[in-house]
C-alpha cells in the first residue's frame, strides 16, 4: 500500500504492517539521510474519509527510547511526500499512536510509521516545522543564484568612465542597467514567483 525512498537507496515497499491501520519501514543509517519520500504505491487506496498521517522516530541519544515526531500526511488526493529530518532534534517528541509497538534494534536505525485516520483529525493535527521541504522551485533558485553570479562577475570588471580606454571592436553596457534589470527581476519574484512560467 506504502513506499518508502531515501536518495541513494531502492525503494521499499515491503512496510511491516503492525495493524490494520499501523505500518512501519525501518531506516538503518538515518544520520546520512536528510529527506525521506512516503507515497503510497495506488494498488490499494485509502477508505473514503481516510488518509495517513506519517511519522519519524529514531533513537533519542540520551534516553536511547524512540522519540516519535509528525512530519506530515498522504491521502488519495495527496498521494506522495517529502519530508525533511535531518533538522529534526532529539528530545522533541510527541504524541503517536504507534504506543510501544516498535522498537529499533539497533542505534542507527529510524522508523517512518503511516497511521489510517480520519482526514478531518489529519487536519486537526501540527507536524513539526523542521519536516517542511522548501516550497522554492529548484529552478528558481538555480536562477536567483545564477543571477546573482553573472551581476558579480559582470561587475568585477567594472571601470569608470575616466578609465575608459576607446576601443572601436567593444560594446559597453553601463552597469546601473544590469543592476536595474536585476533589481527589477527580484521584485516581479518577490510579488509573483511564477511569472518566468508565461
Amino acid at each position: 500500500m506504502f513506499g518508502c525512498l531515501v536518495a541513494g537507496r531502492l525503494v521499499q515497499t515491503d512496510a511491516v504492517q503492525l495493524a490494520p491501520d499501523k505500518f512501519l519501514f525501518n531506516l538503518s543509517d538515518y544520520e546520512n539521510v536528510n529527506h525521506v519520500v512516503v507515497f503510497m504505491l495506488g494498488t490499494v487506496p485509502f477508505p473514503a474519509g481516510m488518509g495517513g498521517a506519517v511519522y519519524f522516530s529514531f533513537p533519542d541519544p540520551a534516553s536511547g527510547g524512540p522519540v516519535w515526531q509528525l512530519l506530515g500526511f498522504i491521502t488519495n488526493d495527496k498521494p506522495s511526500a517529502i519530508f525533511k529530518i535531518s533538522g529534526l532534534k532529539a528530545g522533541e517528541g510527541g504524541a503517536h499512536p504507534f504506543g510501544i509497538m516498535t522498537s529499533s534494534a539497533s542505534p542507527s536505525v529510524a522508523q517512518v510509521g503511516v497511521s489510517v485516520e480520519a482526514l478531518e483529525q489529519l487536519a486537526q493535527q501540527i507536524p513539526v516545522s523542521s519536516a517542511a521541504v522548501s516550497t522554492v522551485d529548484t529552478f528558481l533558485q538555480f536562477t536567483q543564484k545564477m543571477l546573482d553570479s553573472l551581476y558579480n562577475f559582470a561587475s568585477s570588471f567594472a571601470v569608470s568612465q575616466a578609465q575608459m580606454l576607446p576601443n572601436p571592436t567593444e560594446t559597453f553596457i553601463p552597469s546601473s542597467c544590469i543592476l536595474k534589470w536585476y533589481e527589477n527581476f527580484q521584485r516581479r519574484m518577490a510579488q509573483n514567483p511564477n511569472f518566468w512560467k508565461n
